[in-house]
């Protein structure tokens, strides 16, 4: 398979619209630009210059077809959509998201605020554009949304005989790009479910999406994975099997971490859950930041004083809520401290 790159001299969430909750608005860490560093001090206090670390390389396909792209130099979801649209020569606003390990729109890979050392990237590009009036008879539209990080809102996922559920033209994976002719590019997924949420019950809408390009091929898995699901011979590369992740944080920096153990995972799905449940946001990046402020608190008073000292304040979690927060973080520490090794 031909193999290509652009040469470059620089080295280098989600929202349920059906409800929402009592504060606004963050940035997710995904979206803001930063610096790629290592967790590893890199002065040297001889004096020797040190060797450069080659950059890290992510290989990377067109969901839909494509040769394997390299890319690399990027600190932001934002950089790595516009190192793409340079590999593959074509515009970054045509890349809707991406999804690791997997060329199909499966909303489980999709790529947030964290990329796995080996894992393989595919670009999911605009395809059919669509317009849908829709009566809101229910207050609850069934729909969740996320976002890119770089622009696009689109669906993460429908509920099972909602009223989005029963409109068979509206897909997972579809970007919402206009919301009764008003341009929905560029807001974050909280603020479109916020204008849906707004919509009276018994009011018509509509809603103009754009769909991702799919192939005649989605239940083929990727050539590069079937190369790599032999018996683990010689020149074999099982993607997605890494134990480091480099992690886009909300301090500005992009850092190459070990993946999450075990309490951690299970905490951020409580936390994630509980934020769909009680906001209707469903965003890991924004659980992830959660559980790092609870992490090393010994009660809920500490918990509640350091989110309202970050920028989560402007949320405006209720009392009852960070109680619950503080619940799911307990639970996961609890459950993984009783748990046979």
């Amino acid at each position: 398979m031909p193999l290509f790159t652009r040469k470059n001299n620089k080295q280098g969430p989600t929202t349920d619209a059906g409800q929402f909750g009592s504060r606004s608005s963050m940035n997710s860490a995904s979206s803001q630009g930063s610096h790629l560093t290592n967790n590893n001090n890199n002065n040297n206090n001889n004096g020797v210059p040190e060797k450069s670390k080659p950059p890290l390389v992510f290989h990377c396909q067109l969901a839909h077809g494509s040769p394997t792209g390299l890319i690399h130099d990027f600190s932001s979801v934002r950089e790595l959509y516009q190192k793409i649209a340079e590999c593959f020569d074509i515009s970054e606003k045509d890349i809707l998201f991406c999804t690791l390990n997997s060329h199909k729109v499966d909303m489980t890979r999709l790529l947030g605020g964290q990329i796995g050392l080996d894992d393989f990237i595919f670009a999911h590009r605009k395809g059919r554009p669509k317009e849908i009036e829709i009566i809101k008879s229910q207050d609850a539209l069934g729909l969740t949304i996320t976002d890119n990080g770089a622009g696009y809102a689109f669906i993460k996922r429908i509920k099972e005989d909602s009223i989005i559920d029963h409109i068979e033209h509206i897909c997972v994976g579809d970007h919402i790009e206009k919301l009764n002719g008003q341009n929905m590019v560029g807001k974050r997924h909280y603020e479109v479910a916020r204008m849906l949420k707004d919509i009276p019950t018994g009011g018509t809408f509509t809603l103009r999406l754009v769909e991702p390009v799919r192939s005649g091929f989605q239940g083929i898995g990727p050539r590069s994975q079937s190369r790599a699901s032999g018996s683990g011979g010689a020149g074999g590369r099982n993607y997605g099997s890494g134990k480091e992740t480099l992690r886009f944080k909300a301090n500005g920096n992009a850092q190459i971490e070990p993946q999450f153990d075990e309490a951690t995972e299970a905490g951020i799905e409580a936390i994630n859950n509980l934020l769909e449940s009680f906001m209707g946001i469903n965003d890991t990046e924004l659980a992830s930041q959660i559980w790092e402020l609870g992490d090393n608190k010994t009660n809920s008073m500490d918990f509640a004083e350091a989110i309202d000292n970050s920028d989560l304040e402007s949320f405006g979690f209720t009392d009852d809520f960070i109680i619950e927060l503080w619940g799911a973080i307990t639970d996961a520490r609890r459950k993984t401290a009783t748990s046979p090794k």
